[in-house]
């Protein structure tokens, strides 16, 4: 099964975010507070609001970052309010470990566009569709290549939680946490709706298709290059 999986890129910095918003084989982006400080953002909401005025159609997801559920909320209220691409991304349980259940729920109800993070298991997906209604939209984001950074195989939690989804027009499945471009070909085959990458791996990806005899051409000229620019001699 290949499905046409969408590429969101995964990044908050503003230049990088004009120039991949123009790419025609990225359909939306995601970020989270880890790579907004990295970015420099001094303020969530202004910084936010600089992302919105490059990224005004294609979706985005902007992460709360409160810890409980009246911090929750009243952020996600906030952040959904700034655009009608917005998703509010949601972690799937707090920093104490608690399930987000009843966040994920009232957000739902309320018609508010939602991304729930950090999910790992078909189990946790479980808990969140029993929560949610069948008209406005999910993303579950299911972090592959932490899983797999811990000798864990992601796959066959996401065949489960594509399985689980399946009847669920509103709901997508996410490949996050991309460590290398072939990542890609696994999502697209697993049959995920979105994988998020970063924009040094999407630039890779818009050069497959180079065949294994370009490929040892151009690695064998990298390495003579290299060779004559440090002038070796043996």
């Amino acid at each position: 099964m290949f499905l046409n999986t969408k590429i969101y890129c995964d990044i908050a910095d503003l230049e990088t975010i004009k120039k991949f918003e123009k790419k025609k084989i990225v359909k939306g982006f995601t970020t989270n507070p880890s790579l907004m400080r990295k970015a420099g953002a001094k303020s969530y909401k202004d910084y936010s609001k600089k992302i919105l005025k490059i990224c005004k159609i294609k979706p985005i997801s902007l992460e709360v970052f409160g810890d409980e559920y009246g911090e929750m909320r009243r952020q996600a209220l906030n952040i959904n309010s700034w655009g009608k691409n917005v998703f509010v991304k949601i972690p799937v349980v707090n920093s104490k470990g608690k399930f987000m259940g009843k966040i994920i729920k009232d957000l739902n109800k309320d018609n508010i566009k939602l991304n729930i993070t950090a999910v790992y298991t078909s189990q946790q997906t479980k808990k969140i569709l029993k929560l949610i209604n069948k008209k406005t939209k999910v993303i579950i984001s299911i972090f592959a290549g932490r899983a797999a950074d811990t000798g864990k195989d992601p796959v066959p939690e996401f065949k489960k939680s594509i399985y689980l989804a399946r009847k669920f027009k509103n709901v997508e499945i996410l490949w996050a946490s991309v460590r290398e471009p072939y990542n890609y070909l696994q999502a697209k085959q697993l049959g995920c709706h979105i994988i998020t990458i970063p924009p040094s791996i999407i630039e890779k990806i818009e050069n497959f298709g180079k065949s294994f005899q370009e490929l040892t051409i151009s690695t064998v000229k990298a390495f003579l290059e290299d060779s004559k620019k440090s002038k070796f001699k043996i």
